[in-house]
């Protein structure tokens, strides 16, 4: 595993990060003993950036992590949480978001009784609060910081302006926003205004949730968020899974699986772009796991990378990357 700075302001860490969400919602039932050893398994290989959120599974991802990192020394791992997000009763719930200062208190606080820390590494809100100034919410992480019990401030899918806005009071480390192949709005206004002010892109989404990992089958998504996500819809589910056989093809000529290529993409345009990009694989068996670290000893030329952006152009994928209610609380799509 190599390591690099997130960003100017941020800590060092691994290549490739791990998101944990799916060990607790979004994608229907995980096995609780198999996301243990898939932790387990990212730490042994060098992985030190663990991503969470308090509203995952209601809490019941912070627990799994805490679980996980029991017997685990501090120092081999930086855990990232989202905060924020307002959850209901039902399945799928919910109801906004809160980045009050005295509910930023309020959310670390059972974050790091949930974990079993004493300091969470990058602390973030998971949404813009459109009822709360961004300058607020970073003042309230920020004076978290000075008393210990965050070390870095991570902000996720805000805009240019929101991110000039937080820079102003306080160093940035990370934003997390989705970006692959097939979700590359960020290139036209964020993704510059990250490289100018220094602030690490932390991508989500580098398979857009399965969607061009090479697994998929094509049937049509049930019981979990796919099967309310426009991607996966009926005609937009094939034009998409026609541009993943179109990726199978350079794949095969790279003598890698699609998964890897579309993750070594990702990783290749932090050089492009003169910046640290770090994607966040969202494994949940030991198996997606490995092959999402065979990435790491994928390098792609520029011609292999026109090759593979011929195959998925810009703006190629059918359907929005998330329902449009969802997009609506998004500043990072105004």
């Amino acid at each position: 595993m190599e390591y690099e700075s997130l960003g100017r302001h941020g800590p060092r860490v691994s290549l490739l990060g791990l998101g944990t969400m799916g060990m607790s919602d979004m994608y229907g039932p995980a096995d609780r003993s198999e996301s243990i050893a898939t932790i387990h398994a990212a730490l042994e290989q060098g992985i030190t950036l663990l991503d969470t959120g308090d509203f995952y599974g209601m809490g019941h991802n912070e627990l799994l992590v805490g679980q996980a990192l029991q017997g685990v020394r501090r120092e081999r791992v930086l855990i990232s949480v989202k905060f924020g997000a307002l959850r209901g009763p039902r399945p799928g719930e919910f109801n906004g978001y809160d980045s009050r200062p005295a509910a930023v208190r309020n959310f670390v606080a059972y974050s790091l009784k949930r974990l079993g820390v004493d300091c969470i590494d990058i602390y973030r809100p998971a949404r813009l609060d459109p009822s709360v100034p961004i300058e607020e919410t970073i003042g309230a992480i920020a004076e978290l910081i000075q008393q210990g019990y965050v070390r870095y401030i991570g902000l996720s899918e805000v805009g240019a302006a929101t991110l000039r806005r937080a820079q102003a009071v306080h160093p940035i480390a990370d934003l997390q926003i989705e970006y692959s192949l097939i979700s590359r709005g960020i290139e036209r206004e964020i993704l510059p205004a990250c490289r100018e002010l220094g602030i690490a892109i932390t991508a989500y989404g580098v398979l857009s949730r399965g969607l061009i990992s090479g697994h998929w089958t094509g049937q049509r998504a049930s019981g979990d968020f796919r099967s309310r996500a426009p991607r996966f819809q009926g005609e937009n589910l094939d034009a998409n899974l026609a541009l993943v056989e179109r990726l199978r093809v350079v794949a095969q000529q790279l003598g890698a699986s699609v998964a890897q290529v579309a993750i070594a993409w990702v990783l290749a345009r932090a050089s492009d772009q003169q910046m640290s990009i770090v994607p966040l694989v969202g494994a949940r068996r030991r198996d997606q796991l490995s092959e999402a670290l065979g990435a790491l000893k994928v390098t792609l030329s520029m011609a292999q990378m026109a090759d593979i952006e011929r195959a998925v152009p810009p703006d190629a994928a059918a359907g929005a990357r998330y329902p449009e209610a969802q997009l609506a609380h998004m500043d990072s799509e105004r």
